[in-house]
């Protein structure tokens, strides 16, 4: 017996962008096709991105040239949720030292505030996103800026990796985590997990029902949970089998799916046995420090029930053995 499509009765669709509809210049597998039929049944589709190196135009243009019709206003951006962030802490025409490109500082001038040079201009908030062409000198600017403790620091989000074309790189997180170091505090977040994101996407959309998908269970999934809003994981992006088994309970999707497809497929009935955890014809239990696979059946199937025996165990997959049939099912998924 299978349970309902994961959409279901959703009104929006909101999804990720890196690893999910796109890696790099090009289209994830199955990504058009899939949408394109979510939208002619009528449910709105809206893109979320915590990547701040780019405008919404260029993010819709983008999805355009790869068969997915999009307006700069179907795409929600991490610098969009910052800015907000910024109307309600500091009054209009503020100066705001942009230590990121050209999506956030677009963003911050459009908000009406004035872009500050240089820590030297007693900025009233520094506002930090990604750029691939930042550097050692835009880092310590910021950080001469953000001397004053009582300074604004608004950080757009803090992923430790972006995947890009050639495979996965260092994030925003990281050139943070070099400021931070340097300052001795954290800033504010406005992108994923932390929920700024998630709530410009829903007044954006007038949503009643949203549904996200992510690729990522440290900000996708966790930050789609702490919005209270449904998630599936796609396994077509950063993680898979080994994160997911060690998923603590607030990053824990909803739904695991190959990929977008699965949106679409009646998902099937997670069915708890004496022998173990079924989904499909997979099955797998847990027993003692083992996670044993007694059926392995379909490849993601298999991944389902083993992760949802782990979840169920309440014993933590680090302290499990658990066997390569399992870690190693992301290479029969892709």
């Amino acid at each position: 017996m299978a349970r309902p499509a994961p959409l279901g009765n959703a009104d929006v669709l909101l999804l990720d962008l890196d690893g999910v509809v796109y890696r790099g210049r090009n289209a994830v597998a199955h990504a058009p096709e899939t949408l394109a039929a979510v939208r002619s049944s009528g449910v709105r589709i809206g893109y979320i991105t915590n990547n701040a190196s780019r405008t919404a135009a260029s993010v819709a243009a983008h999805l355009t040239d790869l068969g997915l019709p999009a307006g700069p206003d179907d795409v929600v951006t991490s610098p969009q949720a910052a800015v907000r962030l910024l109307a309600d802490r500091l009054p209009a025409g503020a100066r705001i030292l942009v230590i990121g490109g050209e999506g956030l500082r677009a963003v911050v001038l459009e908000a009406g505030f004035t872009l500050a040079a240089s820590a030297d201009d007693a900025p009233d908030a520094v506002v930090q996103g990604f750029s691939p062409e930042l550097g050692w000198s835009d880092l310590a600017e910021a950080s001469f800026a953000l001397a004053d403790p009582d300074r604004l620091w608004i950080a757009t989000n803090t992923d430790w990796t972006i995947p890009v074309d050639r495979g996965i790189a260092p994030g925003n997180g990281t050139l943070v985590s070099a400021v931070h170091s340097a300052v001795g505090r954290l800033p504010v977040v406005a992108g994923k997990p932390e929920t700024p994101l998630f709530e410009v996407a829903v007044d954006r959309f007038a949503a009643q029902r949203p549904f996200f998908v992510g690729d990522r269970l440290d900000t996708d999934i966790q930050g789609a949970n702490a919005a209270g809003m449904p998630s599936a994981l796609v396994l077509t992006g950063i993680d898979g089998p080994k994160e997911l088994l060690a998923a603590q309970p607030n990053r824990r999707p909803g739904f695991i799916l190959r990929d977008l497809r699965g949106l679409l497929e009646p998902y099937p009935e997670v069915k708890r046995r004496r022998d173990g955890v079924q989904v499909g014809k997979a099955v797998a239990r847990v027993d003692g420090v083992s996670l044993e696979v007694v059926k392995a059946g379909e490849p993601v199937d298999l991944l389902r029930a083993a992760v949802e025996a782990v979840w169920t165990a309440g014993v933590s997959a680090y302290a499990l053995r658990i066997p390569d049939s399992v870690l190693g099912l992301r290479a029969s998924l892709q």
